[in-house]
């Protein structure tokens, strides 16, 4: 199986994701921080908090008492650490004179700004400029190589940047197209190729050189 034809079976079986959730691209920046290590639903919980303080801008956030901050997006979990990488990127984007300033950035410009901040890694990075930025840039996880790994795309271990060129070199440059396929190999891997696969569920069993396990 080559990368563009299983983006056309997942689609096919699951449909367009519309992914990413967000009324603006700065909710989507603060949504990349707060998703590490978390299920989506606590974060929607921690920008929801955020919302009803009104504290869904840069500015705002920076004038926020760590405390405060803290208590509010406490439901995404690592509340110490996502305080910190949150007012790291504010900083960068308020240096920088804005969002829209900071995104008219090159893309490896972009990715290479939005790597010096500490506690920003590229799949944070790449999901910022993806779904934020809406620059053609493809978003990994653990969740791509295990599916990768298991219809035989990938051999080996997990390597970011390796998997990225595969997806960015068999589909160039098309943001609608790595935003849904990204959104729907964590779909996939979620609902039916999970850690224990249900295989005989998967749309792509008839495919899939393991689907034995």
């Amino acid at each position: 199986m080559r990368v563009r034809e299983l983006y056309e079976r997942l689609l096919s079986f699951y449909g367009p994701q519309n992914w990413w959730p967000a009324e603006t691209p700065f909710e989507v920046v603060v949504g990349a921080i707060l998703t590490q290590n978390t299920a989506w639903r606590n974060v929607e919980k921690a920008i929801e908090n955020l919302k009803h303080e009104g504290l869904l801008d840069p500015e705002s956030i920076l004038k926020t008492p760590d405390d405060v901050l803290k208590e509010l997006i406490r439901p995404a979990g690592f509340y110490n650490q996502k305080t910190e990488r949150l007012k790291r990127v504010c900083k960068l984007i308020v240096d920088r004179g804005g969002l829209e300033e900071l995104f008219s950035l090159p893309l490896d410009e972009l990715r290479s700004v939005l790597l010096s901040v500490k506690g920003i890694g590229p799949e944070t990075a790449d999901a910022i400029i993806l779904y934020a930025a809406n620059k053609p840039t493809f978003v990994v996880d653990r969740y791509t190589h295990r599916v990768f790994t298991r219809l035989g795309i990938w051999q080996g271990d997990y390597d970011y940047e390796g998997i990225k060129k595969l997806v960015e070199t068999e589909i160039p440059s098309d943001v609608s197209v790595y935003k849904e396929f990204h959104a729907l190999i964590d779909e996939h891997a979620k609902r039916i190729c999970r850690k224990k696969p249900l295989c005989s569920s998967c749309p792509l069993r008839d495919i899939c050189p393991r689907i034995s396990l």
